[in-house]
This record gives structure tokens, sequence and C-alpha cells, in this order.
């Protein structure tokens, strides 16, 4: 379009194009009455100056006059005209610029295929003068600096320093390490076409570095030879394109193998496995025996509503929710027992504190009263804790992820369950309804998080009303309408740990079967207990995932473990 075309030119045009700036659209107008453009750009651009362009007009209310379309100002016009030239201009400028880098891209890419061809008729040769390569994994590389290795990884960081410098940093799970390639080592077809999560093994010396510089354990490998075992995808298939930080929650956990590899996911794991350690090392320490109990049972513990149920050579069966009285079978062979386990809970709860499937530490004591079974809770936690923090490479990543943390004071606060409800009541925490919550009433989640959040401490939340807890709990002597109960209380996360005494009693356990409506003969097995030289007994189950989470600060359980399972996920 010509910005110098006279706009008398246009009272001859022979196309129409009605503009309506209210009701009009120039993304889907075509100019007819029926769907106008918004502009008179839009006319001019779509028309050329070959236009008649119509603007709709709404009529003042006192002046007689009826709305329509009129002709568009002559003022109005030369300045769409302008406008449109302007844009006409640009447009144009934007092509050249694109048609520009265009013929640049095709030449960078003409000489890249060159470069890579060439690269091709590049080939490595291992040096055999030098000493064999001793196989190590990056763990062993402080141990190992000075001398020649061989080291397999995948590539966790990749830096190009011109033609002749390549670093890589190798991931092979048990730390990391920074190679150095030079020369022909980097101007091969796998070095320059080398991807983010490619593996491969260098051949080397660990060196350490000079002061000011830095990296992984203050080291790195100068490399004399390497090979490429798997080359990853790159472009839209890279890695850092399927998943990052700022992935939508789902398509993390649909590409939860790739988001393993990240540092974080990694890190929660080790110290997982360390804290995993951690407990069977306390429970070790203390005599305990560690048992395997069944995964498949036809018994509730925690109420049948929860249950996963399962056709078992055609009879009914579920996954378990807790292993409890199979540990209380044990007592009287193995004395103290312990499990680490998985558990099933078939609560549709979407809580970041909520998983369908969990590893639950379960224990059982002979012979103990309920405050030993306090002080024993108040133990396992904090020796946990310290066993976790001896471990220098699991306390690096739990002050990494969770600066803040700060191993609890001792001893941790006993509240009772009626002193609890009466602190809601003076702190204004309020049911949904805007009513208070009474004696005899389950404390939700968020309540209970609201409380232990201001407190600020860990909570033995303890004597809990007989009708709000499991059935074999043991009725406190001092009050029969409570029980023998405790919920450990985190802050940040809420419950990590319930337990309570078992009513050692053979008559109150079959009236506590009554009660609940429970048949006493799927659970002979567990009654005869009682029968057989009874003795006072407690135990507690602790989510191991809630525990992690506390001590890690994460936002959500399902961080905490390896593939979470929750409502509505069980895949991949």
């Amino acid at each position: 379009m010509a910005d110098t075309l006279p706009v008398d030119s246009l009272s001859i045009a022979a196309v129409v194009a009605h503009v309506d700036e209210t009701k009009g659209s120039d993304d889907t107008g075509n100019g007819s009455v029926e769907a106008p453009y918004q502009s008179a750009v839009k006319a001019l651009q779509a028309h050329g100056n070959n236009v008649s362009i119509q603007v709709w007009k709404v009529a003042a209310a006192d002046s007689g006059e009826t709305s329509g379309y009129a002709a568009i100002s002559g003022a109005a016009l030369k300045k769409a005209v302008k406008k449109a030239a302007e844009l006409e201009k640009k447009a144009k400028k934007v092509a050249e610029q694109a048609a520009e880098q265009a013929a640049k891209d095709q030449a960078a890419a003409e000489e890249r295929e060159r470069v890579l061809e060439a690269a091709k008729k590049v080939i490595l040769v291992e040096d055999p003068s030098l000493p064999t390569a001793a196989r190590i994994k990056i763990r062993d590389s402080v141990a190992n600096r000075g001398k020649r290795v061989r080291i397999s990884g995948w590539v966790h960081r990749l830096r190009v320093q011109g033609k002749n410098m390549q670093f890589v940093i190798l991931r092979d799970g048990t730390g990391f390490l920074q190679c150095v390639l030079n020369n022909e080592l980097c101007q091969t077809y796998d070095s320059l076409t080398l991807t983010l999560e490619s593996t491969i093994t260098v051949y080397g010396v660990i060196n350490e570095l000079p002061e000011g510089k830095t990296a992984p354990d203050n080291h790195e490998l100068t490399v004399d030879y390497w090979e490429c075992i798997g080359k990853a995808p790159g472009g839209e298939e890279a890695m850092s394109n399927k998943v990052n930080e700022n992935s939508d929650p789902s398509v993390k956990y649909d590409l939860r193998h790739l988001v393993l590899r990240e540092e974080k996911a990694a890190g929660i794991l080790k110290v997982r496995s360390q804290v995993m350690k951690a407990f069977r090392d306390h429970f070790d320490n203390r005599g305990f025996t560690e048992v395997t109990p069944p995964a498949m049972v036809q018994t509730s513990v925690e109420g049948g509503s929860t249950l996963f149920e399962l056709n078992y050579y055609n009879e009914k069966a579920y996954l378990t929710q807790s292993s409890q009285l199979y540990l209380e079978t044990c007592l009287p062979s193995l004395g103290d027992v312990y499990c680490l386990a998985e558990s099933f809970r078939a609560e549709k709860s979407h809580t970041r504190r909520h998983l369908s499937e969990y590893t639950h530490c379960e224990a059982e004591m002979a012979f103990i009263n309920f405050d030993d079974l306090l002080a024993g809770l108040e133990e396992m936690v904090c020796d946990v804790i310290d066993r976790t923090l001896a471990h220098k490479p699991s306390a690096d990543i739990i002050y990494k992820l969770n600066p803040d943390f700060k191993k609890p004071e001792r001893p941790f606060l006993r509240m009772d369950y009626a002193d609890a409800i009466q602190y809601l009541k003076d702190n204004d925490i309020k049911k949904e309804d805007g009513t208070f919550y009474e004696f005899g009433e389950d404390i939700p989640e968020a309540p209970e998080r609201a409380m232990t959040d201001k407190i600020n401490r860990p909570i033995f939340l303890c004597r809990f009303p007989a009708e709000i807890k499991s059935f074999y709990m043991k009725r406190c002597p001092e009050n029969r309408a409570l029980t023998e109960s405790v919920d450990v209380l985190m802050p940040g996360v809420g419950e990590i740990v319930g337990g309570s005494m078992r009513i050692s009693d053979l008559e109150e356990l079959m009236a506590a079967y009554v009660r609940e409506g429970l048949d006493p003969e799927p659970y002979y097995w567990f009654t005869e207990q009682r029968k057989y030289g009874t003795s006072e007994h407690g135990g507690f189950g602790l989510g191991v995932e809630r525990y992690i989470a506390w001590l890690l600060n994460l936002h959500t359980v399902r961080d905490a473990c390896l593939y979470p399972r929750f409502t509505g996920r069980a895949f991949p």
C-alpha cells in the first residue's frame, strides 16, 4: 500500500467494507453488515485503498437521528491510511529480517553439517602407554585423586567453551564429578552431538582444583579418553523440554521416571533410604526383632470403609491397613517387634498428607505402660533424627532442602484431647460452618495442623474418647470413657504417629467386638493372645512419608516416595 495515495481516490471504490468499533472483529469479521471489522485499518489491509468504508455511528438520544452506517470522515480515513501504511512498512521490515535470519540459519546449518561430517572422521583411541584405568564410582573419587580411573554415568550438565574445551558434570547416583575434555576429545561427532542425560564412560586422572575454582568435591577429572554409551535425544524430546520445575504436577507424576533424575527428587530418596536405615538401627540397637507381616488379609484394623478389596482365589480379601494385629501375635515368641512395610488406605482424600499406599513403621512392645510407650516414641523420633544427621551426605541434603530445620526439643509437649478441644475454642479455630469443635468429635486435619503450627513444637495428643478410636485400644483406668492413646503431631505436617496401649483383658476385648459390630470369629488368632498368657502391651504406627515430609519441609508427602499412589493415580 502506498502512503502517498490521494484520499480522494477512495471515493470511486467498488468495494464496501463495514466497521463497527464496538461489535466488530478484526479477527473474524469480513466487512459485511453481518460481520463488520472493528477498525478502518483492518478494512484497508483487507481490501486495499479501493474500498468504501462505512462506519457504524450511534445517534445521540436527543438528536432525532437514527443510528446506522455512514461514510467514514475524511480525517478518520486519512489517519487510518497512515496507520495502515506504517503497519505495512513494519511488516515488510519484519519479513526482510526473517528472510535474513533464515538465510543465516541455513548457512549455519550447512556449516554445522560440514563440521559434523568432518567430526565423524575423528576417531579416538585409548593410549596403550597410559596406566590401566581403575573402575570406580564417583563417591570414591576423592580417595582416588592422582590415579587414572574409569567412571561411567549420565551427563547431568554440559558446557562448551570454544572449539577446544568442554565441561561435563557426570552423575552416577553416588555423586557428581566435573570432567574436562580438551582438543581432539571434544571434536568428535559424539562430543559435538552430546546431550543431557546421555550415558558416557570417561578415563583420566582426578586432580584437586586450584584455589578460586569450584566444582563438586573441589576437584575435576582431566579426560584422556572417553566413549559414548547411549545418546539421549535433544530438541523437543530433550528431557529439559519434557519436564522442568514449571511443569504441571500431573505431568511430573506422569514423567516421574524422569523427575527422579533431578537433584531434589534424588536427594529426597537418598534421605529416605537413610531414614529407613536409621529406623532399623534404632530398633536393632534396642533388641527389637524385625518381622514381615502379610499384605493380603481378611480382617480390618482401622475400619472397613478404607479397605482395598480384592478377589483372592474366589474369596474376599483386602490389602492391609496395618500390620499391628500380626505384630501383637509375635510378642510371646520374639519379644518386642517392628516392621517397615507397605499399608493401604482407600481414603478418597486429596490432601497434602494422604497416600493410598504408604510405608508404615510399626512396633509392638510387651510388659509396658502408657508412660513407657510415650517415652519410647519420643526416643525413637529423636534418635532417628540424630542417626540421619550423623550421615553427612544426608545431613547436607536436609539442610539444603530445609535450611531452618532444628531438632525438636525434649520433652515433647503432652496435651490431652480434652485440652486440645479447649485450645481450639480459646484460639477461635472453628469448623467450616463457623461452630466450635465439641468433646467427642474427631479433630480433622485442618484444625489439627492449625493448632500444631501455632504451638510450633512436637505434641503428644493423648487420651482420646473411646468412641472415636479403634476397638483394640485400652481404656484409661482413671476414666473409662477415654483410651490410653496418642497421636504425635509435628509442625508443618500434623499427625505422623498413632499409637496406644492395647486391650489385654479377654472379656474387655470381646465386649469391644460387640460394641463395634465386629464378628470375633475371623479375629480368633488375635483374640487368643489374651487367652494363652496375656500381657500389658502397646505399640504405634508411623507414616514414613509424613516423617520425611516434616524432616525436609516438603509441601506434600507425594514427593517423599518413589512412585506415589493416591486417589486417581496408580500409574506409572
